[in-house]
């Protein structure tokens, strides 16, 4: 088995998971930070800062979907041209998610602090956290489109 193709895959298949991860993690923060300042004024507001507070994990969840995909490729022969591909599909689902993550904490962020205001925008915030989510769905299939091109060549 090519050495250097086998680090390289394993490189991509760990920043797919790495980077969506911290991703997740950095949003979840975000959002958490403002529902424990909402709850503060309004307590029974935390039903909807917690769901909210929630929506960057899936960014996380996409990146282990794209190792669960990929990982199969560690244990085959793969070709040095493969695994570059299968680096940049962990380079492109990382770094989106987690710049997808990041943004929609922010979002949710700013709503969850509306809603401790005394405003009702549960709903709206709900819509406009979309909007940078799906950038990390488009990453993903991407990433499962590119998983083909691999097996094709295997």
């Amino acid at each position: 088995m090519n050495n250097l193709a086998l680090v390289l895959s394993g490189i991509g298949i760990g920043l797919m998971v790495g980077l969506s991860g911290s991703g997740s993690a950095i949003g979840l923060v975000i959002g958490g930070s403002a529902t424990v300042g909402s709850i503060k004024k309004r307590p029974e507001s935390f039903g909807s800062c917690l769901i909210l507070s929630g929506l960057p994990a899936t960014q996380g969840l996409y990146g282990f979907v794209g190792y669960i995909l990929y990982s199969t490729l560690l244990v085959q022969e793969i070709s040095l041209f493969h695994s570059i591909i299968v680096l940049a599909a962990g380079l492109a689902l990382g770094l989106v998610a987690m710049i997808s993550a990041i943004q929609q904490g922010k979002v949710c962020a700013a709503g969850i602090s509306a809603i401790g205001s005394g405003n009702d925008v549960f709903g709206n915030t709900m819509i406009l956290a979309v909007f940078p989510e799906f950038y990390a769905i488009l990453a993903l299939v991407v990433c499962i489109l590119m998983r083909f091109t691999v097996i094709q060549g295997i």
